[in-house]
Protein backbone atom coordinates (compact mmCIF):
# COMPACT_ATOMS: atom_id res chain seq x y z
CA UNK A 1 0.00 0.00 0.00
CA UNK A 2 1.92 3.45 -1.14
CA UNK A 3 1.63 6.22 1.31
CA UNK A 4 1.05 9.77 -0.57
CA UNK A 5 1.51 12.34 1.76
CA UNK A 6 -0.34 15.54 1.12
CA UNK A 7 0.11 19.29 0.75
CA UNK A 8 -2.91 21.28 0.12
CA UNK A 9 -2.44 25.08 -1.54
CA UNK A 10 -4.38 27.98 -0.99
CA UNK A 11 -2.93 31.39 -1.24
CA UNK A 12 0.19 29.59 -2.55
CA UNK A 13 0.71 28.93 1.33
CA UNK A 14 0.26 25.25 3.03
CA UNK A 15 -2.81 24.97 4.78
CA UNK A 16 -5.59 22.09 5.70
CA UNK A 17 -9.12 22.39 5.87
CA UNK A 18 -11.26 20.31 8.94
CA UNK A 19 -13.97 18.71 6.69
CA UNK A 20 -13.68 20.51 3.71
CA UNK A 21 -14.56 23.81 5.42
CA UNK A 22 -12.91 26.86 3.92
CA UNK A 23 -13.44 28.81 6.83
CA UNK A 24 -12.13 25.94 9.18
CA UNK A 25 -9.03 26.41 7.74
CA UNK A 26 -5.47 25.78 9.69
CA UNK A 27 -2.19 27.57 8.00
CA UNK A 28 1.03 25.84 8.67
CA UNK A 29 3.62 28.94 7.36
CA UNK A 30 5.66 27.02 5.65
CA UNK A 31 7.30 26.97 2.15
CA UNK A 32 5.43 24.04 -0.28
CA UNK A 33 9.33 23.21 -1.80
CA UNK A 34 10.46 22.92 1.43
CA UNK A 35 7.65 20.60 2.32
CA UNK A 36 7.84 18.89 -0.71
CA UNK A 37 11.73 18.13 -0.28
CA UNK A 38 11.60 17.00 3.09
CA UNK A 39 8.59 14.33 1.94
CA UNK A 40 11.12 12.92 -0.45
CA UNK A 41 13.77 13.19 1.38
CA UNK A 42 11.37 10.66 3.62
CA UNK A 43 10.80 8.21 1.02
CA UNK A 44 7.89 9.45 -0.47
CA UNK A 45 7.41 8.12 -4.16
CA UNK A 46 4.38 10.17 -5.06
CA UNK A 47 3.01 13.31 -3.63
CA UNK A 48 -0.18 14.65 -3.53
CA UNK A 49 -1.17 18.07 -4.46
CA UNK A 50 -4.49 20.13 -4.43
CA UNK A 51 -4.90 23.88 -5.35
CA UNK A 52 -7.97 24.82 -2.85
CA UNK A 53 -8.55 28.01 -4.77
CA UNK A 54 -9.37 26.58 -8.19
CA UNK A 55 -11.74 24.18 -6.40
CA UNK A 56 -14.04 26.76 -5.52
CA UNK A 57 -13.52 28.92 -8.61
CA UNK A 58 -12.51 26.56 -11.50
CA UNK A 59 -9.64 28.43 -12.15
CA UNK A 60 -6.16 27.09 -11.94
CA UNK A 61 -4.53 29.73 -9.45
CA UNK A 62 -1.72 27.77 -7.98
CA UNK A 63 -0.80 26.62 -11.61
CA UNK A 64 2.82 28.22 -12.06
CA UNK A 65 3.85 27.56 -8.45
CA UNK A 66 2.73 23.56 -9.31
CA UNK A 67 4.73 23.61 -12.24
CA UNK A 68 7.59 24.73 -10.66
CA UNK A 69 7.10 21.95 -7.84
CA UNK A 70 7.15 19.77 -10.47
CA UNK A 71 10.80 21.19 -12.01
CA UNK A 72 12.38 20.91 -8.79
CA UNK A 73 11.04 17.95 -6.81
CA UNK A 74 12.30 14.38 -7.44
CA UNK A 75 9.45 12.41 -7.20
CA UNK A 76 5.91 11.95 -9.17
CA UNK A 77 3.21 14.87 -8.44
CA UNK A 78 -0.49 14.37 -8.76
CA UNK A 79 -2.69 17.41 -8.76
CA UNK A 80 -6.49 18.06 -8.21
CA UNK A 81 -8.66 20.84 -6.85
CA UNK A 82 -10.51 22.92 -10.40
CA UNK A 83 -9.32 21.00 -13.15
CA UNK A 84 -12.07 21.60 -15.79
CA UNK A 85 -10.75 21.72 -18.96
CA UNK A 86 -8.31 19.49 -20.96
CA UNK A 87 -6.19 22.78 -21.63
CA UNK A 88 -5.44 22.87 -18.01
CA UNK A 89 -4.86 19.14 -17.92
CA UNK A 90 -2.38 19.50 -21.16
CA UNK A 91 -0.50 21.82 -18.86
CA UNK A 92 -0.26 20.25 -16.01
CA UNK A 93 0.60 16.87 -17.24
CA UNK A 94 3.12 18.54 -20.18
CA UNK A 95 4.74 20.37 -17.41
CA UNK A 96 5.95 17.40 -15.27
CA UNK A 97 3.19 16.25 -13.38
CA UNK A 98 2.58 12.82 -13.42
CA UNK A 99 -1.19 12.32 -13.08
CA UNK A 100 -4.09 14.98 -13.09
CA UNK A 101 -7.03 14.35 -10.87
CA UNK A 102 -10.66 14.85 -12.03
CA UNK A 103 -13.76 15.14 -9.13
CA UNK A 104 -16.13 17.83 -9.83
CA UNK A 105 -15.74 16.78 -13.73
CA UNK A 106 -16.18 13.78 -13.49
CA UNK A 107 -19.74 14.02 -12.58
CA UNK A 108 -20.64 17.20 -14.03
CA UNK A 109 -18.80 17.05 -17.27
CA UNK A 110 -18.23 13.77 -18.54
CA UNK A 111 -17.24 14.49 -21.76
CA UNK A 112 -13.85 15.99 -20.46
CA UNK A 113 -13.25 13.14 -18.91
CA UNK A 114 -13.35 10.96 -21.58
CA UNK A 115 -11.58 13.28 -23.76
CA UNK A 116 -8.64 13.10 -20.98
CA UNK A 117 -8.64 9.70 -20.91
CA UNK A 118 -8.22 9.62 -24.53
CA UNK A 119 -4.79 11.83 -24.96
CA UNK A 120 -3.61 10.71 -21.57
CA UNK A 121 -4.32 7.51 -20.70
CA UNK A 122 -3.60 6.03 -16.69
CA UNK A 123 -2.51 10.03 -16.20
CA UNK A 124 -6.40 10.51 -14.82
CA UNK A 125 -7.28 9.88 -11.48
CA UNK A 126 -11.02 10.15 -10.76
CA UNK A 127 -11.71 11.92 -7.21
CA UNK A 128 -14.63 10.81 -5.64
CA UNK A 129 -15.59 12.79 -2.26
CA UNK A 130 -18.32 11.91 -0.33
CA UNK A 131 -20.41 12.66 2.49
CA UNK A 132 -22.26 9.90 3.73
CA UNK A 133 -21.80 7.72 0.68
CA UNK A 134 -22.84 10.29 -2.03
CA UNK A 135 -21.09 12.54 -3.88
CA UNK A 136 -20.06 16.23 -3.09
CA UNK A 137 -18.71 18.24 -5.75
CA UNK A 138 -17.00 22.25 -6.43
CA UNK A 139 -15.01 21.87 -3.14
CA UNK A 140 -17.53 19.96 -1.78
CA UNK A 141 -19.48 22.66 -1.67
CA UNK A 142 -21.85 21.67 -3.49
CA UNK A 143 -23.62 18.13 -2.13
CA UNK A 144 -25.48 15.55 -4.89
CA UNK A 145 -27.71 12.68 -4.83
CA UNK A 146 -25.18 10.80 -6.62
CA UNK A 147 -24.23 6.99 -4.69
CA UNK A 148 -20.45 7.25 -4.98
CA UNK A 149 -19.97 3.49 -5.66
CA UNK A 150 -22.14 3.70 -8.46
CA UNK A 151 -19.87 6.90 -10.16
CA UNK A 152 -16.73 4.52 -9.80
CA UNK A 153 -18.39 1.88 -11.14
CA UNK A 154 -18.99 4.40 -14.13
CA UNK A 155 -15.06 4.73 -14.32
CA UNK A 156 -14.18 1.19 -13.85
CA UNK A 157 -12.47 0.58 -17.01
CA UNK A 158 -8.25 -0.11 -17.58
CA UNK A 159 -7.39 3.57 -19.21
CA UNK A 160 -8.27 5.10 -15.62
CA UNK A 161 -4.93 5.82 -13.74
CA UNK A 162 -6.99 5.12 -10.23
CA UNK A 163 -9.69 6.24 -8.21
CA UNK A 164 -9.37 8.51 -5.08
CA UNK A 165 -11.90 8.13 -2.27
CA UNK A 166 -12.20 10.84 0.39
CA UNK A 167 -14.88 10.28 3.16
CA UNK A 168 -15.26 14.07 3.85
CA UNK A 169 -16.36 14.43 7.42
CA UNK A 170 -13.06 12.20 8.20
CA UNK A 171 -11.08 14.92 6.15
CA UNK A 172 -8.93 16.82 8.28
CA UNK A 173 -11.11 15.25 11.94
CA UNK A 174 -8.02 13.08 12.70
CA UNK A 175 -10.65 10.10 13.62
CA UNK A 176 -9.46 7.43 11.45
CA UNK A 177 -10.45 6.27 8.13
CA UNK A 178 -13.72 5.20 6.75
CA UNK A 179 -12.54 1.55 6.26
CA UNK A 180 -16.03 0.49 5.75
CA UNK A 181 -17.25 2.76 2.95
CA UNK A 182 -13.65 2.63 1.29
CA UNK A 183 -13.83 -0.95 0.85
CA UNK A 184 -17.20 -0.93 -0.49
CA UNK A 185 -15.81 1.14 -3.15
CA UNK A 186 -12.86 -0.80 -3.42
CA UNK A 187 -14.60 -3.98 -3.45
CA UNK A 188 -17.31 -2.95 -6.93
CA UNK A 189 -14.38 -2.22 -8.94
CA UNK A 190 -10.97 -2.96 -10.65
CA UNK A 191 -9.21 0.29 -10.85
CA UNK A 192 -6.57 0.74 -8.06
CA UNK A 193 -8.26 2.50 -4.84
CA UNK A 194 -6.76 5.13 -3.13
CA UNK A 195 -8.29 5.75 0.37
CA UNK A 196 -7.85 9.52 2.00
CA UNK A 197 -9.67 11.27 4.77
CA UNK A 198 -8.84 11.51 8.86
CA UNK A 199 -5.51 9.05 8.86
CA UNK A 200 -4.58 10.26 12.25
CA UNK A 201 -1.38 7.56 13.26
CA UNK A 202 0.48 4.59 11.85
CA UNK A 203 -1.78 2.42 13.80
CA UNK A 204 -4.51 3.89 11.50
CA UNK A 205 -2.21 3.27 8.55
CA UNK A 206 -1.53 -0.45 9.47
CA UNK A 207 -5.02 -1.77 10.01
CA UNK A 208 -6.47 0.12 7.07
CA UNK A 209 -3.32 -1.80 5.37
CA UNK A 210 -4.08 -4.73 7.43
CA UNK A 211 -8.08 -4.65 6.68
CA UNK A 212 -7.66 -3.90 2.99
CA UNK A 213 -5.33 -6.17 2.20
CA UNK A 214 -4.94 -5.69 -1.59
CA UNK A 215 -7.83 -4.09 -2.16
CA UNK A 216 -6.29 -0.95 -1.59
CA UNK A 217 -3.84 0.68 -3.26
CA UNK A 218 -2.89 3.42 -1.09
CA UNK A 219 -3.59 5.70 1.20
CA UNK A 220 -3.16 10.12 1.42
CA UNK A 221 -2.06 11.42 4.70
CA UNK A 222 -2.17 14.95 5.51
CA UNK A 223 -2.79 16.55 8.38
CA UNK A 224 -1.38 14.22 10.89
CA UNK A 225 1.66 14.58 9.12
CA UNK A 226 1.57 18.82 10.05
CA UNK A 227 0.55 18.23 13.67
CA UNK A 228 2.98 15.61 14.10
CA UNK A 229 0.93 12.63 14.88
CA UNK A 230 3.27 10.57 12.00
CA UNK A 231 6.21 10.55 11.42
CA UNK A 232 6.68 10.03 7.77
CA UNK A 233 9.59 7.95 7.58
CA UNK A 234 8.70 5.46 10.43
CA UNK A 235 5.33 5.03 8.67
CA UNK A 236 6.93 4.41 5.25
CA UNK A 237 8.91 1.66 7.88
CA UNK A 238 5.72 0.61 8.98
CA UNK A 239 4.16 -0.29 5.84
CA UNK A 240 7.09 -1.67 3.99
CA UNK A 241 7.11 -4.71 7.19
Amino acid sequence: MLLIPAIDLRRGQVVRLFQGRYDREKNYRLAPLEVAQKFVEAGARLIHLVDLDAARTGEPIQLELILKLAREVKTDLEVGGGIRNLETISQYLEGGISRVILGTAAHKDPELVEAALKKFPKKIVIGIDARKGQVAVQGWEEGTEVDAVELAKKYDRPEVGAIIYTEIERDGALQGPDIKSTMRLANAVSVPVIASGGISSIEDLVRLKKEAGEKIAGVIVGKAIYEGKIDLKEAFSALSE
